[in-house]
């Protein structure tokens, strides 16, 4: 199947270099780098090394930085789609594992996690997480162990409704949404590495606001979405 990989980045000029070439050495998709009009350097390290890049005039956010890769991938007719974080804590290596869950037909969505197989360590992020796993339990009836994970693959079905539909966010209450549209999520175990430069946007005042956020979305908007089932309208 025809894949991209979508890499938003944002003032990752010291991290982008290795994420991109890992990419390239432990992959044959093709892949392209959203830069988020990033204030260091980085869209002229994706320029030096001759990196497929579409660099944005202001500063978006993620949200729309992964909904334009989404358009790229719906206009070029993608079969199938991959969130990958530039930050360099993701491993290219595991992305096969989740083309091939969609190749197989075995979901619509395919998580790269953590927590598959491998308890979660506790943390005030990791009960954030717990919380969001909770909800999204109650309003689907799946359980999703890695709530925060950015590595996800989605299939075409996917890739259309985050092209068309700018409500739909990089964040675990679309997945509520997608699966009460009938898409199949599935967890793939991998490992991920501890960020070499820069930090997370994420402070412990933004992660609890986030996790409240996320949270309001899920019991209180995407809850409502009407269930369909797959294939269904």
């Amino acid at each position: 199947m025809k894949t991209l990989i979508i890499i938003p980045a944002y003032n990752e000029a010291l991290n982008i270099e290795k994420t991109v070439n890992d990419v390239k050495k432990n992959t044959n998709y093709d892949y392209i780098v959203i830069n988020d009009c990033s204030k260091d350097n980085t869209k002229e390290v994706c320029e030096k090394n001759n990196f497929n890049v579409l660099s944005l005039p202001i500063n978006y956010g993620l949200t729309s930085g992964i909904q334009v890769g989404m358009k790229y991938a719906y206009k070029n007719d993608y079969d199938i789609a991959i969130q990958f974080d530039g930050d360099g804590q993701h491993q290219a290596k595991y992305l096969k594992s989740l083309v091939e869950e969609i190749e197989n037909g075995n979901c619509e969505i395919a998580i790269g996690s953590r927590f598959v197989n491998k308890k979660k360590p506790f943390s005030l992020r990791m009960f954030g997480s717990m919380i969001i796993s909770i909800c999204i339990k109650l309003t689907t009836g799946k359980k999703i162990k890695d709530t925060s994970s950015g590595m996800r693959a989605y299939n075409k079905q996917a890739i259309e409704e985050l092209a068309k539909n700018h409500s739909l966010t990089p964040e675990p209450d679309t997945l509520v949404y997608m699966m009460k549209k009938g898409m199949k999520v599935k967890e793939v175990q991998v490992e991920m590495s501890e960020r070499e430069f820069g930090e997370s946007y994420l402070t412990l005042f933004k992660s609890a606001e986030y996790m409240l956020n996320v949270v309001f979305s899920i019991l209180f908007i995407r809850s409502m979405t009407k269930k369909e089932k797959k294939g269904g309208k």
